[in-house]
């Protein structure tokens, strides 16, 4: 049998803890900041814990 592959794109994405909660950027920080209120970009701010529905998606994405 041959090797699972990683998604490429997952990787680049999300990153799992060691008790294998999955962690993702929030949207919205990357651009167009000018206009958005400082307490916006703040919460925007760090990583976001996935729903555990798409938690397990992003699982089988990463091979784990």
């Amino acid at each position: 049998m041959p090797k699972n592959k990683t998604h490429s794109g997952a990787k680049k994405r999300f990153k799992v803890t060691g008790s294998g909660k999955v962690l993702r950027e929030r949207a919205g920080k990357r651009h167009l900041l000018e206009h958005k209120s400082s307490r916006l970009t703040r919460r925007l701010t760090g990583n976001a814990e996935m729903a555990p529905a798409d938690a397990a998606k992003i699982k089988k994405l990463l091979g784990k």
